[in-house]
């Protein structure tokens, strides 16, 4: 899916959300819906979260990451793009995905919201019974 040598593109994915990631040879500059990640993200744990991947492949400010991203709340958001930018560090070195591999980064987690049954309240909470 690389458009041309210097940029590769990738996919990713958790509950509702999907995350277009482009990554090009750059600083180390992250772009998310064309706002700054500090500003996208505020909280801490949620840009480390985002970073990890280049952290765990030693590419921490080696490449400027482009993400449009739609769908679901912010976790969900940060995990979809750190889904992507894995895959993208793959398709830029193949050697990158025994280290991504081993610390979880290119797996995609399934984990959806159940959804709700007719007559109950939730998807598993049910009315209270009544014998009589």
């Amino acid at each position: 899916m690389a458009n041309n040598t210097t940029e590769f593109t990738a996919i990713g994915r958790r509950k509702t959300s999907t995350a277009r990631v482009y990554l090009r040879p750059g600083t180390g500059q992250v772009l998310i819906n064309r706002r700054p990640l500090e500003q996208y993200f505020k909280l801490e744990t949620r840009r480390q979260a985002l970073l990890s991947p280049f952290e765990v492949t030693d590419t921490t400010g080696v490449y400027d990451l482009v993400v449009n991203v739609r769908g679901g709340g912010l976790t969900g958001q940060c995990e979809a793009i750190r889904l992507g930018a894995s895959r993208a560090l793959v398709q830029a070195d193949e050697d990158r995905r025994k280290a991504l591999r081993d610390a979880g980064f290119l797996t995609r987690d399934p984990r959806m919201v159940e959804r709700k049954k007719y007559g109950q309240p939730k998807a598993r909470k049910r009315f209270q019974f009544s014998k009589r």
